[in-house]
């Protein structure tokens, strides 16, 4: 974990976040947090993870996200010099996407 955003005030931030049962609530406290472009610059690198995970050229990742080289460059980083926070989080969606899938599929 990264020493220079450990704090109180940030545990506290990540608390309240952990609180938010589902994306409405997200939506409501993040519109609150943060600017739109904030909002949209930290789910374009969220993607841009997502699309490297999948092992998208950096040109595709560019083309879909409108997202410069040098932030391509500094998420691929992060996902191979990191703490892992973008893989965690890639895992996660995928098994509760995949698990949602196998539940609408039990219906046919």
């Amino acid at each position: 974990m990264n020493s220079k955003i450990k704090s109180e005030a940030a545990d506290n931030l990540f608390r309240c976040i952990l609180t938010m049962n589902n994306l409405e609530e997200c939506y409501k406290l993040f519109e609150d947090l943060c600017t739109v472009h904030e909002i949209q610059a930290i789910a374009q690198r969220m993607q841009v993870a997502e699309m490297l995970d999948r092992k998208c050229t950096y040109i595709e990742i560019a083309e879909k996200t409108g997202a410069s080289t040098a932030t391509i460059s500094r998420v691929n980083r992060a996902l191979t010099y990191g703490t892992d926070g973008y893989k965690l989080a890639i895992e996660r969606v995928r098994a509760q996407k995949e698990k949602e899938e196998q539940e609408e599929n039990k219906d046919c």
